[in-house]
């Protein structure tokens, strides 16, 4: 018998970004531990090929076109998860671009706003709703944001891209205050050095590989397979006490 607080039948996991890498790693993991799972993304053929994959487990899925960093999207995408899968258990704010890399005295306002519209208005929108949704509802919930090791390392030459990962961070602190009274915890996750398709031109690079890789104590990159624990546990009850925390998953580079 496993362990009961494991059990996500029942609740309803939603995940921004769950088409591909991390998000998929994590859904993939919620649908497996029993939840229903909602999946948005801006790629209609990605979210059917995951929707297939996670039906496959057995529970309800569910797979919205959104683009996070339209507020009246973010909206309408909320609305119809609940109308498919009538309420939302654990929100994760996983969808996010990359930053060009450019050097803060040449960074222009164009790329700025590139960044910050998806990785952190985008993870305004969706929490809120989640926030909004959950507190009316009552029973509390999970808010889980996809932060980044360059919230809190020097991120050169991509400053647009730490800024909001840094804001991710702190916004996630204000709300695991605020919204306790709800019952609502608010957590962060920290990946490391991930192969996904956003980081894929990085890591095929051998020089980068030969840069990087050996300061990973796993020796190895991450995938999106190795967010699937976290997510089940932050989802769960087993982390109903656990909030306002930064988990990092990285293979042990920040330590090293």
């Amino acid at each position: 018998m496993g362990y009961a607080p494991f059990d996500l039948a029942g609740k309803v996991a939603l995940v921004t970004g769950g088409n591909s890498g991390i998000g998929l790693g994590m859904a993939q993991a919620l649908a497996q531990a029993g939840a229903d799972v909602a999946i948005w993304g801006t790629n209609a053929a990605k979210n059917a090929d995951a929707v297939a994959a996670l039906a496959a487990h057995g529970g309800r899925v569910h797979a919205e076109l959104c683009d996070v960093g339209e507020e009246v999207a973010v909206d309408r995408a909320f609305a119809a998860t609940l109308a498919a899968l009538g309420r939302v258990d654990a929100c994760f704010a996983n969808a996010g671009t990359y930053g060009r890399k450019m050097k803060f005295t040449e960074l222009d306002s164009a790329e700025w706003h590139r960044v910050t519209r998806v990785n952190l208005d985008g993870a305004f929108y969706t929490l809120r709703a989640a926030a909004r949704h959950m507190a009316e509802r009552g029973g509390g919930g999970s808010l889980v944001g996809t932060a980044s090791l360059a919230a809190i390392e020097g991120a050169a030459r991509n400053a647009q891209y730490a800024a909001t990962k840094g804001a991710m961070v702190a916004m996630i602190r204000a709300l695991a205050v605020e919204l306790a009274r709800h019952g609502i915890r608010a957590n962060a996750v920290l990946p490391g050095w991930i192969e996904t398709p956003m980081t894929a031109p990085s890591v095929a690079d051998d020089r980068f590989a030969a840069a990087v890789l050996p300061r990973i104590p796993a020796r190895r990159w991450g995938t999106g397979t190795d967010f699937g624990g976290i997510a089940v546990y932050l989802a769960s009850d087993a982390s109903a006490y656990h909030s306002g925390d930064c988990l990092v998953v990285d293979g042990g580079y920040s330590l090293f």
